[in-house]
C-alpha cells in the first residue's frame, strides 16, 4: 500500500508538472525587437487590453545592439496578425522590475503571423524612463525643479485633508482635459497654424516689450484715474439703465427706418450694375497712383525742419502778412505801367527789328553766317557796407573778378570756340599782345 501511495503521488506530481509546463505553456512564441530592453526581465507579463496573456521567455542582444525579447502569447489571444504593435509600459514611476509588454493586435482581416515571427522596431515602442527625462535637463533646471517640488511640499504641509478633498475633482478634471485635448488635436493643421501664429504673435510682442511696458504703465495710470473718479463712475453707472432703455427705443425706431430704406435700396440696384465695370476700370488707376500717393505723403510730412507741406502751410500766415503789402504795391505798379505799355505797343515791330538788325550788323560772321562772341563776367561788383545809409555796389578791377573761381579754367582767345580759320583770323590775337588769353587753347581735331 505504501508503494502504491508513493506511486500515486509521483503520478500526481508528474501530471501537475505537465499541466504547468505543457498545458499552461501552450501558445505561440514571437520575437519583439526594441531599441533597448527598457529594464524588462524574464518572467514579466505580456498584456493585451490590461489582461495578462503571456510572459517574457528570453531577452538577448542583437548584432546591431538592439534588444530581442522573446514572448509567449497564450491562446486564444494567439496567433497574432500583421499590424500588431508592442509597447513597453511601466506599472508605476518608481521601481525597477515593474515593466510589462502591452500588445495591440493587428486587424482580424490581416494575415496571421507564423510561429517565431519577428516584429521589428517599426512596430515597437520603448518606454521612456523618468531618469532619461531628468537627464535631458541642465543642472540649473534640475535645481529649479527641486525647488518647485520643495515648494509643493511647503504648500501642502498641514493641508492633507484639503488636498485629499481636492483629489475628488482630479478625475473629472483629467476627463475634461482629455476631451479638450482631443478637440484641439482633431484638426492638426489648424492647431499647427495656431501654434505658429501664436509664436509669431509672442515674438512680435517681445520685440515691442518696451511699448508693452509703457502700455501697462499707462493702463495702470488710467485705472488709477478711474478709481479716483469713483463717484462720477457710480453716477454714470446709475444713468446707464436709462441710457440702455433709450438706446433700445432708438434701435426699435431704426428697424422701421431700415424698412423704409428698402424701396431706396431696390431702386438703387439697377444703378449698381454699372458700378462693377467702373471699379474694374478704376483698379489700374489706383494701382498706378500708389507711387504718386507715396510721394504726396512724403511731400506732406517729412522728417526734419522746414521741408514739408505741413510746415509750409503753418508759415503761410506770416508769409501772407509780408506779401500783402508787396502785392498791393505790385498791383499799383502794373496799373501805373499800363499807359506806358499802351504807348509802346504800336512800336513793338520796330523794337524787335532793331534788336534783330543790330545783332546782324554788329556780329562777326564766317562761312556759316553771323556768330556772336559772348564772354560771361563774374564778380563785377562787390557789396560795401557804409557807416550811414544802405549798402552800395562797388565795381571790382578786372584782375580781381576771377578771384575765388576754380583754378585751371580755360583762357581761350576770341574765335577759339570753333575750328581755327585757314587765314589765321581766328583765334583772334591783338597786335599788342595785351589780351589776356592763350591762343594754344583751341578745339581738338583738324
Amino acid at each position: 500500500m505504501a508503494r502504491a501511495a508513493v506511486a500515486l503521488g509521483v503520478a500526481a506530481l508528474v501530471a501537475l508538472a505537465v499541466y504547468l509546463f505543457v498545458l499552461r505553456a501552450s501558445g505561440h512564441e514571437y520575437t519583439l525587437i526594441f531599441e533597448n530592453a527598457g529594464q524588462l526581465v524574464v518572467g514579466d507579463n505580456v498584456q493585451i487590453g490590461g489582461r495578462a496573456v503571456g510572459t517574457i521567455r528570453d531577452i538577448r542582444l542583437t548584432d546591431d545592439n538592439q534588444a530581442a525579447v522573446k514572448v509567449l502569447v497564450e491562446e486564444p489571444y494567439a496567433p497574432l496578425r500583421e499590424g500588431t504593435e508592442a509597447v513597453i509600459r511601466l506599472t508605476s514611476l518608481s521601481g525597477i522590475a515593474n515593466r510589462y509588454v502591452a500588445i495591440s493586435p493587428g486587424p482580424d482581416a490581416s494575415k496571421t503571423l507564423g510561429e517565431g515571427a519577428t516584429i521589428d522596431t517599426s512596430q515597437t515602442t520603448t518606454a521612456v524612463d523618468l531618469d532619461a527625462l531628468f537627464n535631458t535637463l541642465t543642472p540649473d533646471a534640475r535645481k529649479d525643479l527641486q525647488g518647485i517640488i520643495a515648494g509643493f511640499r511647503t504648500q501642502l504641509d498641514g493641508k492633507g485633508e484639503q488636498a485629499a478633498e481636492a483629489t475628488k475633482y482630479f478625475n473629472p478634471m483629467l476627463s475634461s482635459a482629455r476631451r479638450l485635448v482631443n478637440e484641439a488635436t482633431r484638426d492638426e493643421d489648424a492647431l499647427t497654424d495656431f501654434i505658429v501664429s501664436s509664436s509669431r504673435t509672442v515674438t512680435a510682442i517681445a520685440e515691442k516689450r518696451e511699448d508693452l511696458s509703457a502700455l501697462v504703465g499707462n493702463a495702470n495710470a488710467t485705472t488709477g484715474a478711474i478709481a479716483s473718479e469713483n463717484a462720477a463712475l457710480q453716477q454714470a453707472l446709475s444713468l446707464l439703465p436709462t441710457t440702455l432703455r433709450r438706446g433700445n427705443s432708438t434701435l426699435v425706431n431704426l428697424r422701421s427706418t431700415l424698412d423704409d430704406l428698402d424701396p431706396l435700396v431696390a431702386e438703387s440696384k439697377p444703378a449698381t450694375e454699372d458700378l462693377a465695370p467702373f471699379l474694374r476700370e478704376l483698379r489700374p488707376l489706383v494701382r498706378d497712383s500708389k507711387p504718386t500717393i507715396a510721394n504726396l505723403s512724403t511731400l506732406v510730412r517729412r522728417p526734419g525742419a522746414d521741408n514739408d507741406l505741413v510746415e509750409a502751410t503753418q508759415k503761410l500766415p506770416g508769409f501772407q502778412r509780408v506779401a500783402s503789402p508787396a502785392m498791393r504795391n505790385s498791383t499799383g505798379a502794373l496799373q501805373r505801367s499800363q499807359p506806358v505799355l499802351e504807348f509802346i505797343r504800336p512800336y513793338i515791330p520796330e523794337l524787335v527789328g532793331w534788336f534783330r538788325d543790330f545783332g546782324v550788323g554788329a556780329a562777326n560772321y564766317d562761312a556759316n553766317g553771323h556768330y556772336a562772341r559772348i564772354q560771361p563776367i563774374f564778380n563785377a561788383f562787390q557789396v560795401h557796407d557804409l557807416p550811414v545809409g544802405p549798402p552800395q555796389l562797388v565795381p571790382l578791377p578786372v584782375a580781381q573778378r576771377l578771384a575765388g573761381l576754380q583754378t585751371g579754367m580755360l583762357r581761350r582767345c576770341p574765335g577759339s570756340a570753333s575750328q581755327p580759320a585757314a587765314d589765321g583770323s581766328a583765334p583772334y590775337r591783338d597786335s599788342g599782345g595785351n589780351l589776356d588769353c592763350d591762343p594754344t587753347q583751341v578745339l581738338a581735331g583738324p
